[in-house]
């Protein structure tokens, strides 16, 4: 039997495979992105064509998250009724069908209020059906 000549590849394959194996585990995970329709550079005035929004208020309080829907305390369970009851209030041009898909909902929240509480009432408020829900911001102050 004549020597091999040729050199063994196969530990060069399993370390290779390894390595492979030890990168598709180090990996970062894909993560779930909110959806952001961001503004224009120059923003144009918002005109709400005589729709009324329904503004919810989100604050940090003593006893956790405390959600207000223009001024009435609401839980997380009662948020898309009380909005829907205030939006048809506010918006008695628009019937029941259409409150979902033109009425304007913002979301208002203190400087305090962790990003997700923020991302959650706005997924529960789109859950419920509303298609044009925003935030409310304002400028920051110079200097």
């Amino acid at each position: 039997m004549q020597p091999n000549s040729d050199p063994n590849v196969i530990p060069f394959i399993d370390i290779l495979l390894v390595l492979l194996i030890i990168f598709m585990v180090t990996a970062p995970l894909p993560t779930v992105d909110l959806r952001v329709d961001l503004p224009p550079p120059n923003p144009i005035p918002i005109h709400l064509e005589g729709l009324n929004p329904t503004i919810v208020g989100i604050r940090e309080g003593a006893g956790g998250l405390e959600v207000f829907v223009d001024e009435q305390t609401v839980t997380m369970s009662q948020l898309g009724q009380v909005t829907l009851d205030h939006a048809i209030r506010n918006n008695p041009a628009l019937n029941v069908e259409d409150i979902y898909a033109e009425a304007r909902i913002f979301v208002r929240a203190d400087q305090s209020t962790a990003y997700g509480n923020v991302v959650d009432v706005m997924s529960r408020l789109e859950e419920e059906g509303f298609v044009k829900v925003g935030i409310f911001a304002e400028l920051a102050q110079e200097g």
